[in-house]
């Protein structure tokens, strides 16, 4: 670290959210770092660049969270992406870029072995966030590839997704794609997210779900008149519901997230439909992409060589200052992001 002194500022959660997520949920607390005070062996002090705005955050705001939950007075959890500062670390160098759980936080002083250190000769720091991060392009490639088992047989399969124009839907879809899926159809907020997926991402249709279940159940009919056979679910709720009611003989549905649930988590609704699975001899898997971490290098390779030759692509839509975090949080909670939700944290004390 340099001589002059930095001031680090880091989100705690000041209040469990009662309903959808407010302001007060949040305090941003500022604390004067020594420059002098070494850091310990094992351990990384890290400069917080760019943060991950992912769904599993909000669940970490319950008190009875899923995943790793927020303490009282505690940093935010969320994934990110920084420049080391000091490293008592034998591999990582100050000046390396690094990504892990770095909290919503300007800075982070963590052990060496929860970071990775960045290989960012042919690709940005961010796209260990998005295209070939764990919580984006990981999740659908392995949701997609492995749980879904698109490709199996080649040109067999229609796919759907949902939440289609949010980072892991879209990654979902263009994945469905090259895996050899014979027709691809996204359902996504609105005609411009729609037009999104056909135009640029090379789904086949696209499904607005802001005309309602019975217009979206419609289109889905005339889409895919004999079922579906792989659903890949990021929304849950009443879209859930709707393929359930068309999905296939033997078909999948592959159970990624239900953000329609996340702001009532004491109160999650099932899907109505369910009994379809053993009508069709279907099947509804969930699964998480740390079931899989053997297997992130070969999964990183393929999307790597789909990334560098163009055939795979990742929006990113970027908020800056973490004054910003919460109201970030809720754009995504609330559909108003398009593609991969990231913040800048442009810490003008560093």
């Amino acid at each position: 670290m340099s001589d002059a002194p930095t001031v680090a500022r880091r989100v705690t959660l000041a209040a469990r959210p009662n309903g959808p997520v407010t302001d007060d949920c949040f305090a941003l607390v500022e604390e004067t770092l020594d420059p002098a005070a070494p850091v310990a062996a094992g351990q990384v002090a890290i400069r917080v660049d760019t943060l991950s705005i992912d769904a599993f955050i909000r669940t970490t705001l319950e008190e009875r969270s899923y995943h790793r939950g927020a303490r009282m007075g505690g940093v935010i959890p969320a994934l990110g992406v920084g420049t080391v500062t000091a490293s008592a670390v034998d591999g990582i160098e100050p000046g390396d870029q690094v990504f892990g759980p770095l909290g919503a936080q300007t800075h982070a002083v963590l052990p060496g072995m929860m970071v990775r250190r960045l290989d960012v000769s042919k690709v940005p720091a961010t796209a260990y966030l998005g295209a070939l991060g764990m919580t984006t392009g990981l999740t659908a490639y392995f949701g997609i590839v492995e749980v879904g088992a698109v490709g199996a047989v080649p040109g067999n399969d229609t796919v759907v997704v949902s939440g289609a124009a949010g980072a892991v839907g879209s990654m979902a879809v263009q994945i469905a794609r090259l895996s050899g899926a014979a027709r691809v159809i996204g359902i996504a907020g609105g005609p411009t997210k729609c037009a999104y997926l056909v135009d640029e991402l090379g789904a086949d249709a696209a499904i607005d779900h802001r005309q309602g279940a019975d217009a979206m159940a419609d289109r889905l009919r005339e889409l895919a008149p004999e079922g579906i056979d792989v659903f890949f679910d990021n929304v849950g709720g009443e879209v859930l519901d709707v393929a359930l009611d068309q999905i296939a003989e033997r078909g999948r549905i592959v159970l990624c997230g239900a953000i329609s649930q996340y702001e009532h988590m004491d109160d999650v609704r099932g899907p109505r439909n369910y009994l379809k699975l053993a009508e069709r001899h279907a099947r509804m898997e969930g699964f998480a992409v740390t079931h899989f971490e053997s297997s992130f290098p070969q999964a990183e390779a393929v999307l790597g060589g789909w990334l560098a030759d163009g055939r795979l692509a990742m929006r990113e839509h970027v908020e800056h200052g973490l004054d910003a975090f919460g109201a970030s949080l809720r754009k995504l909670l609330d559909g108003g992001h398009h593609g991969k939700l990231l913040l800048r944290v442009d810490d003008s004390g560093s």
